[in-house]
């Protein structure tokens, strides 16, 4: 798996101040994408033990509140591949953080309806993950008023409180 951008003190990605990692590699390909250079999986660097060390130092200030994924798209197969193991040591390291992600799949429909049943890394993965940001972003419903998203087609949803309840549960 190959990233793109690592931030550290990131403020937008997530409530609090986060570090945020953007993945490599996303077939959505949404118009007016922010980051089209996020697409090719071959782009930025690779994700190394090194590059895990380094977010996780990153994440032991007490003022930061934890991770966000984005991308490119964290929910490609070989993206959840790269990640699922990093993320073991997340919370093992820091339980009390919290993982944000962001996807172009819908959370109800692809990631419980699809991917869950395609590959096991899904439901780990998902498992791990506090709230998730779906759906992909539609230019034409662009809103800049709305919190931590980019159009008004996606949801905010509490990930833990959806599965236990087997409804989507939004937050915002």
């Amino acid at each position: 798996m190959n990233y793109c951008e690592l931030k550290t003190n990131d403020v937008a990605n997530g409530p609090g101040v986060r570090v945020s990692l953007f993945v490599s590699g996303c077939t959505h390909r949404c118009k007016g994408c922010f980051n089209e250079a996020s697409w090719d999986f071959n782009a930025g660097e690779e994700f190394t033990k090194d590059v895990e060390d380094k977010i996780l130092e990153a994440l032991s200030p007490s003022y930061v509140s934890g991770l966000t994924l984005l991308g490119g798209e964290p929910f490609e197969h070989a993206n959840q591949q790269g990640l699922l193991p990093f993320l073991r040591r997340v919370k093992e390291t820091y339980p009390q953080k919290n993982i944000w992600c962001f996807t172009g799949y819908l959370f109800d429909k692809d990631i419980l309806g699809r991917m869950c049943k395609e590959w096991p890394e899904t439901r780990e993965m998902l498992d791990m993950i506090d709230v998730l940001v779906d759906g992909e972003f539609i230019l034409e419903k662009r809103n800049l008023m709305l919190k931590f998203k980019g159009s008004s087609n996606q949801r905010t949803i509490d990930v833990k409180s959806s599965l236990k309840e087997n409804k989507v549960i939004t937050l915002y």
